[in-house]
């Protein structure tokens, strides 16, 4: 069998590329693992930044998945528009974006929606929005535990803007935001004792604001690489995004996690500059660049090396390239799929080895109505 035999289509001379194809029935396989992992499905909040579509939101609706969590005001109505019962928008909103919040919650009144915040300027600027508005908005406090991207340090200050949230009449306090996406240790035990560090601060101020009488309705910790370990905690909300089509880095990288490679990259061989590369028509505009190479994996040509990657071409030198005449489909793995998804309006959706419908990609849009 050929090593990427799983990835071929029996129709793949009527797909164009670049194309980024999604396999279904591995994806399903992923998001059983997901829940199996965790053990509940009440306690996954999964964030839909890396695939950015709602038929994927309706398939884990129907695993019992019901809250989500997003980067961008459209990735928010994607999901209420999908069904979604609850959805955390993880990323402080500012400027326009609080209006926008705002009228999400008028236009999707029966959603739960909440945000983060880490700043007591821009909490104060959504609390004279929401006042005005005569609504409230649930905030989650954002902890910086080490990536030092966003968020307050767990701490009196924290514990005080905590306290703060706690006395505005826009404002209902929603707990805690920990995102650890600084921890990719390939040692499972050292990813673990990283993990646990990071979360000891979290526990710790939380402990602190449930004996000033405060409520912290929930937290929300940890990405993909750190989702087993907080699956174990039992009252922590965990957000895993990546494991849903996963890629060739975390597959890399992180071999302890069970996840099955269900997004691929259909290219052809476009040119054969020379003897020894092969020029395919994969560029910066249909693969994420902004990891060192490489940046797509083909299992049949593991010893190419990347010697050119433009807009629209990818060069790889290879011994064989002689195999690969000009017009040959081959099959890549993405090494970062979120950016990837983000660079295609469409995915052709694979079913039984056929290519079998396309689905745009409607959370890559920054608006889609609101």
């Amino acid at each position: 069998m050929k090593p990427d035999e799983w990835m071929r289509l029996e129709n793949e001379a009527d797909v164009p590329s670049p194309a980024l194809v999604l396999h279904l029935e591995r994806i399903d396989e992923n998001l059983r693992r997901m829940v199996a992992l965790v053990g509940n499905p009440a306690r996954l909040r999964p964030h839909i930044k890396t695939h950015k579509l709602p038929q994927l939101v309706v398939r884990q609706l129907a695993l019992g998945i019901t809250k989500f969590k997003c980067a961008t005001i459209a990735e928010a109505e994607l999901a209420a528009s999908a069904g979604a019962a609850d959805v955390l928008l993880a990323l402080q909103p500012v400027g326009p974006n609080v209006g926008r919040l705002l009228q999400l919650m008028r236009t999707f009144p029966a959603v739960r929606f909440s945000t983060l915040t880490d700043s007591p300027e821009a909490l104060a600027t959504l609390n004279r929005a929401a006042t005005a508005a005569g609504v409230s908005v649930e905030v989650l406090l954002d902890l910086d535990v080490g990536q030092g991207r966003t968020g307050i340090a767990p701490g009196p200050e924290a514990a005080a803007l905590y306290r703060t949230m706690s006395t505005l009449p826009g404002i209902r306090p929603g707990g805690l935001h920990a995102y650890d996406g600084h921890l990719h240790q390939r040692a499972v035990a050292e990813r673990a004792a990283a993990c646990e560090r990071a979360y000891a601060a979290v526990e710790k101020l939380r402990t602190e604001l449930l004996a000033a009488g405060l409520t912290v309705p929930r937290v929300v910790a940890g990405g993909t690489p750190t989702f087993p370990f907080h699956a174990r905690r039992g009252d922590v909300d965990c957000s895993p995004g990546t494991c849903v089509l996963w890629d060739a880095g975390y597959g890399t990288n992180m071999p302890d996690l069970d996840f099955l490679p269900a997004a691929t990259l259909l290219t052809r061989v476009v040119s054969r500059p020379a003897r020894n590369r092969v020029c395919l028509d994969l560029g910066h505009k249909a693969v994420a660049s902004e990891m060192p190479h490489p940046r797509v994996i083909f299992p049949v040509l593991p010893n190419a090396r990347a010697v050119g990657h433009n807009e629209e071409h990818l060069v790889l030198e290879t011994e064989d390239a002689g195999n690969f005449p000009v017009g040959t489909v081959l099959h890549g793995i993405p090494w970062h799929i979120c950016p990837t998804v983000a660079l295609h309006s469409h995915v052709s959706v694979a079913t039984a080895g056929r290519a079998s419908a396309i689905w745009p990609v409607v959370g890559r849009a920054r608006f889609i109505s609101i």
